[in-house]
């Protein structure tokens, strides 16, 4: 199977602006979240091996890739680093070690200069779309749980919306079985299902 060279690749490598031994754990990230295994279902035909890629928010990489346990598990590493207390959860020494976690990889990154954006940033850029569209006069579908960030949920104004609709609109991107299995059809055809990592947990 073939490979992307390792120096076609620009990583980040992780550090924090105030913690010096962030940089021992040699952590680093990639700057192009691409994928290439969705299907674009347009015009009634499917295109399954369609290059796709976006930018990262800082959550994405600090709140979960870094931190789900199912995934690097760090914050346990970075809370005793930290000095923190993990004998309870009452010290909270998971929302410190997730906080400085983040700091870090936004540092990092804006350092590299690389498009980084924070998720108070992202949930006002939201707000800001959705005020041109229904100027436009045109309706704006949106799943909840994909706009309120993993971290500080409560601190951004979309927490409290509850008229938001999830609705599956075409042309669209959506996940689909491997392509060496014989049931090649997309997996769904409803509302996007939640994120790869929560279904392979889910499902062991």
């Amino acid at each position: 199977m073939s490979q992307i060279p390792p120096d076609a690749v620009m990583e980040v490598e992780i550090e924090h602006p105030d913690l010096p031994w962030f940089a021992e754990l040699g952590l680093r990230w990639y700057v192009l979240p691409a994928v290439s295994e969705l299907v674009l279902d347009s015009g009634g035909v499917q295109y399954r091996c369609v290059p796709f890629n976006g930018f990262y928010m800082v959550t994405e990489i600090g709140a979960r890739n870094f931190s789900d346990e199912s995934r690097y598990d760090l914050l346990p590493v970075i809370a005793d680093k930290m000095g923190l207390d993990r004998r309870t959860t009452a010290t909270l020494w998971k929302d410190r070690a997730l906080v400085e976690l983040n700091v870090a990889v936004m540092h990092s990154f804006q350092k590299k200069k690389v498009r980084m954006q924070d998720h108070h940033a992202m949930s006002t850029y939201f707000e800001k779309f959705e005020e041109q569209e229904i100027a436009c006069k045109r309706p704006v579908y949106a799943d909840w749980s994909w706009l309120v960030p993993p971290m500080s949920g409560s601190t951004s104004s979309i927490f409290l919306r509850d008229d938001l609709q999830n609705v599956v609109l075409k042309p669209m991107y959506a996940y689909q079985k491997k392509a060496w299995e014989e049931d090649r059809d997309p997996d769904h055809e409803g509302p996007v299902p939640p994120c790869p990592y929560h279904r392979r947990r889910a499902h062991g």
